[in-house]
């Protein structure tokens, strides 16, 4: 399976609590310490993904086309209710939100156009007759 579709059956799987469906199925939410034990640390037989490092699966997610989303605390003019709601947001900052168009639980059917950029950008080249490709060397005879 291509890394979307890995990810998507995380996604619709059970079997993992550090990752899951956001924004109404349209964003992907990652605990990202709960992910490096879970996802990341399990045993060469039972790994998901060719990786043990959080970094290699957000290239791979912004390979894939998707984008981080930022998520914006409204903050509280008074010092406790700040202080609060800053160890909230300490604690939020441990989730990664992701979102890519293509990727979305109500329309599965879009799974297919999740595509990576270096093939998109290869795709746009060649139909454009700007193929980026290195020339071979002419073989003599």
């Amino acid at each position: 399976l291509c890394f979307p579709q890995k990810l998507w059956k995380m996604l619709e799987s059970d079997q993992f609590r550090s990752i899951w469906w956001s924004e109404g199925g349209k964003c992907v939410a990652i605990n990202k310490d709960l992910f490096k034990v879970e996802v990341l640390g399990r045993g060469a037989c039972q790994r998901v993904f060719n990786t043990r490092h959080i970094k290699s699966v957000i290239r791979q997610l912004n390979l894939y086309g998707f984008t981080k989303v930022q998520r914006d605390f409204q903050r509280s003019a008074s010092l406790p209710e700040f202080l609060s709601e800053e160890a909230a947001a300490s604690a939020h900052s441990q989730i990664l939100y992701y979102y890519n168009p293509s990727f979305n639980r109500a329309h599965p059917w879009l799974l297919g156009m999740c595509k990576r950029r270096a093939a998109l950008k290869q795709r746009a080249l060649c139909a454009a007759g700007l193929d980026e490709r290195p020339l071979q060397k002419p073989r003599w005879s």
